[in-house]
């Protein structure tokens, strides 16, 4: 039986990926005939080598790759040898789409790293083999390409290969082949090549047959998904899912992650076929022999070793979108079938992909790799990435767009999401409302410098005061006095103001009170993140909409002015933006409003609402 080996190309752009793939499959006899008659049609309308065949256009599919000669997504293509079969991801050179890169290396078990032999090691090629060998690739091939540029240099060669090896000194690559090669003329690509008689080695395809790589996990410890619950009748109750890891059997103890309940298999089936067991990379039917409550997104695992639940890790981040990874912003984090919230707690470092070296940060940009801490809102089972791709791995999404911004390796769990838990209270939130005669709520005033906020605000405490309400006002500028004067006013310390604000706002509304928050927050997704702490209906709020023209004008302080003088940088309206409320339970005008009828809005919002009497 014939083993099948996933493996990636990779390196910078130009090196030659595309026409290495192609001309691998051409030369290893897997174009059928109208495959090769469509290629050398392509040829003569895309491709650039005066007529010639084009072997990257066997991989580049998408329109936009052909006429501009790159890759962008991620290609996969399938061919096989009488040794082996293989799985092959062709990755795009640009830093652009570096995600793309990560996306086809994060089911790779080796990995071909090209380098143009003419330029040498370059940025990106150093920024793919760090994320090849974060991502847990162990066997590499380094391939020096475009050889026929360089005279087919031995001295280049090897020069170019010392380079590597010190450079790939610490990423703990089990095994490291160098290959010189001229992909587009088929040198040392399937057979060894007459222009480098100086080159010893195995062909690029020797190397792909006989590399070793991990085969399997069946003689791990159990580790399955649930996809899905399957309930075709009263009578049955199946957990279905693909084996990631081990083998499961007819009476087996496993145990549900993250409840911790413990049952044993009563049947199990593949397809529709009882079967006395199964093993990884099986899809498979688990029916539990007790009524146990799990779920899509649990897992299941051998009881007698099971994996780890927390819901604080440290990680290493890959982060793949144009708006940065900011400490203290709240993302989705997708493991495996699970979605729970994540906040960004304090970034420890990111990694310059040219020397390795760990360099200070407070946020992450584009195809930066960085480590951090992920705070999560409820426990996940996992292992360290290191030990196992499919627990240890996770996603990160942005709450609003749902696209996906950055890739997650977990390390370990932080010693507060095991040592620190929830006191549990007589006296609780609702006990003080009612001493209160109130219900509590947070109402928070949004909305540019000059707009009115704390004007407005003012004014609603002093009507709740005269009333007999019990309240608390949280003013930017005041807090900025004590609690967050260590604070600046880039986007990373906004982010953090914020959230610091939030957690007290959710405090002083569980003492009962009536909670007044007045800041800019000029970023949608900390006030999405200050709303999602508490409950439905206790989050209100006001959007103080003046136009930037109407609060330039107004400049009580002098700040718009002095921003305009460049003497403050960052100055929300000016060189940092403000992200308007998109469906506020309340919009005050204050172009066309006084203040004074603004407040009045404000706390007939509240009566109407029942946080106060009527």
């Amino acid at each position: 039986m014939r083993t099948l080996l996933r493996f990636i190309t990779c390196g910078s752009v130009d090196d030659g990926k595309s026409t290495l793939i192609g001309r691998l499959l051409a030369d290893a006899g897997r174009l059928a005939e109208d495959q090769r008659e469509a290629l050398v049609a392509d040829s003569r309308r895309y491709g650039t080598r005066g007529g010639e065949i084009d072997y990257a256009l066997l991989v580049d599919g998408l329109t936009a790759e052909r006429e501009q000669g790159i890759t962008i997504d991620v290609a996969y293509r399938f061919f096989a040898t009488d040794r082996r079969s293989f799985i092959v991801a062709d990755t795009p050179g640009h830093e652009q789409y570096t995600r793309n890169m990560a996306t086809g290396a994060s089911t790779a078990q080796a990995a071909v790293i090209l380098l143009d032999a003419s330029k040498g090691l370059l940025t990106q090629t150093r920024r793919h083999s760090h994320i090849v060998a974060l991502l847990g690739i162990r066997h590499v091939a380094l391939a020096v390409n475009k050889m026929d540029l360089v005279g087919y240099s031995q001295a280049r060669f090897e020069a170019l290969v010392e380079d590597y090896r010190r450079f790939a000194a610490d990423l703990g690559f089990k095994s490291l082949a160098a290959i010189p090669l001229c992909a587009v003329d088929g040198d040392n690509l399937t057979t060894r090549s007459p222009h480098m008689p100086w080159y010893a080695g195995g062909s690029l395809l020797e190397w792909l047959e006989s590399v070793e790589v991990e085969e399997g996990r069946a003689g791990a410890p159990l580790r399955l998904p649930v996809q899905a619950v399957l309930r075709p009748h009263a009578d049955f109750r199946g957990l279905a899912g693909l084996i990631e890891q081990g083998t499961v059997r007819v009476g087996d103890a496993l145990r549900v992650l993250p409840s911790g309940r413990d049952a044993t298999v009563a049947r199990l089936m593949v397809g529709e076929t009882n079967v006395p067991s199964a093993q990884a990379g099986e899809s498979v039917t688990v029916v539990l022999g007790q009524a146990v409550d799990a779920a899509r997104g649990d897992w299941l695992v051998a009881a007698a070793e099971p994996a780890a639940t927390a819901d604080g890790f440290e990680a290493t981040v890959i982060w793949m979108h144009a708006e940065p990874l900011l400490q203290g912003r709240t993302y989705l984090l997708k493991a495996g079938t699970r979605t729970v919230m994540a906040t960004v707690s304090p970034i420890k470092y990111r990694l310059d992909p040219n020397s390795g070296e760990r360099l200070a940060a407070r946020r992450l940009a584009l195809n930066d790799i960085g480590v951090c801490g992920l705070e999560l809102d409820a426990p996940i089972p996992f292992e360290n990435y290191k030990d196992n791709r499919d627990l240890g791995g996770v996603i990160l999404i942005d709450r609003l767009t749902h696209q996906t911004v950055g890739a997650g390796l977990l390390h370990f769990a932080l010693h507060r999401s095991q040592n620190v838990h929830w006191q549990t209270l007589d006296v609780d939130k609702a006990a003080r409302a009612r001493l209160n005669r109130q219900r509590p709520c947070i109402l928070w005033f949004t909305g540019l410098s000059g707009a009115g906020k704390s004007t407005i605000a003012n004014l609603v405490e002093k009507r709740l005061y005269a009333e007999g309400h019990r309240t608390y006002l949280l003013d930017g500028d005041n807090v900025r006095h004590g609690l967050n004067k260590d604070l600046g006013f880039a986007a990373q310390d906004r982010v953090e103001n914020i959230r610091r604000v939030a957690e007290v706002a959710r405090l002083m509304m569980d003492a009962g009170l009536i909670v007044l928050v007045s800041f800019i927050s000029p970023f949608r997704a900390e006030r999405r993140m200050a709303r999602a702490l508490v409950e439905a209906g206790e989050f209100i709020e006001v959007f103080v909409d003046a136009p930037l023209a109407v609060a330039e004008a107004r400049d009580p302080k002098g700040l718009y002015a002095k921003a305009r003088r460049g003497e403050i940088s960052n100055f929300t309206g000016i060189d940092s933006p403000y992200e308007t409320p998109e469906d506020p339970e309340l919009r005050l005008d204050t172009a066309a409003l006084g203040a004074d009828e603004a407040a009045e809005r404000v706390v007939g919002y509240l009566r109407e609402a029942g946080v106060i009497g009527g």
